[in-house]
């Protein structure tokens, strides 16, 4: 894509938004019930594309039994108020009742209290009893303290979820960072890891032996990267450059493929609809999923970086519940923004397309819309 000048010497690619692309049917289309949504990642066969975020907001030890048992994945954040406190009920209660003006030093106060490794294995086993597919995630900073933990509990997919997560990091004097391509080889369960957001990070984590990428950063509902570093990347470009990257390191492996996994900036079914379009194989839902009434956040939302130590990148938002988590992912919808039914909707915009599936549908036409 040709650079625009953006003054003097520096100049800048032109890059596009869910808002700024739209998906242009064919000539044909088909009924919705003969197109299949499944998604298998290694050896996790699914009935949807889509893993709930793991944010206290989004996701409970409950949540994801009941998302699992739904055909798809609730990711639990380990480094939340469900492995510092024993009942972490009261936090969050508190958390949704917090002023606007002290939320976010309140917030900090409350996830400083330490990680638990035995709740860690303890909140783990709870959803492995249940049946379902269990994920659970880890920052960069604490995957190499905890993993031995995390693993010895029995999860079956690893996320490694940050702002930006990079397989080539300059620690510069700090704690010597994680050696990804040996932390991944060393591990006996599928890694998915993120975000990046461009061809060549999204290659090298490839490299590094990730089962799946997260794509996104600073594109969440209520993250403030974009204030607070200047970092942000539309995320439909984003998607097209990682899954470009997946093209090239598909012939490079010699067939390895790597699911990539939009993750940001979804704020309705349609942009579900237009990140697979885009290349992503499955999403990761925030704050669509925070809005089921059964949701930890009761109605609010906020991401890990709310509660940054030093640097806060997220805030506490206000989203509202629309209904059941089932009536968010499978219907029926009694609105009509696109925040309910979205396996429903996404099913009827690949029909409506003439597609049988997300992978074919990685084919359809899209428009760039005019600005």
């Amino acid at each position: 894509m040709a650079e625009v000048e953006i003054g003097g010497n520096r100049r800048g690619r032109p890059s596009y938004g869910f808002d700024d692309i739209a998906i242009v049917p064919s000539r044909r289309t088909r009924d919705p019930h003969s197109v299949s949504v499944a998604w298998q990642i290694d050896a996790y066969r699914l009935d949807m594309p889509l893993m709930l975020a793991p944010v206290d907001s989004v996701v409970s030890p409950q949540v994801a039994i009941e998302a699992g048992r739904l055909g798809g994945i609730g990711v639990l954040n380990l480094e939340g108020v469900w492995t510092r406190y024993e009942d972490p009920e009261p936090i969050l209660a508190e958390i949704a009742s917090l002023d606007e003006a002290t939320a976010t030093q309140r917030m900090q106060e409350l996830y400083s209290a330490p990680i638990r490794t035995e709740l860690i294995a303890e909140r783990i086993q709870q959803v492995r009893n249940a049946g379902v597919t269990v994920a659970a995630a880890l920052s960069p900073q604490r995957t190499a303290e905890l993993h031995k933990h995390v693993v010895e509990a029995g999860v079956d997919l690893f996320v490694i979820r940050g702002t930006t997560v990079s397989a080539e990091h300059d620690a510069a004097g700090g704690p010597e960072p994680l050696n990804l391509k040996r932390f991944i080889y060393e591990l006996d369960v599928p890694v998915i890891v993120g975000g990046c957001a461009n061809h060549q990070a999204a290659l090298h984590l490839m490299r590094a032996g990730a089962a799946g990428v997260l794509v996104g950063f600073g594109g969440g509902a209520t993250q403030t990267t974009h204030s607070v570093l200047g970092v942000r990347v539309p995320m439909a470009t984003a998607i097209a450059d990682v899954a470009a990257a997946r093209r090239d390191y598909l012939d490079e492996s010699g067939g390895r493929y790597v699911h990539v996994i939009a993750d940001g900036g979804l704020l309705s079914s349609g942009d579900i609809a237009k990140a697979i379009a885009c290349g992503a194989d499955a999403a990761m839902l925030g704050s669509l999923a925070a809005r089921a009434d059964g949701a930890p956040g009761r109605g609010w939302h906020w991401g890990s970086e709310a509660y940054h130590p030093d640097l806060p990148r997220s805030e506490r938002r206000f989203v509202g519940t629309t209904g059941s988590l089932r009536s968010v992912l499978l219907g029926p919808s009694t609105r009509a923004d696109g925040t309910m039914n979205l396996v429903g909707a996404l099913r009827k915009a690949i029909a409506t397309a003439g597609y049988g599936d997300p992978k074919e549908f990685q084919r359809v036409d899209l428009s760039a819309i005019a600005r």
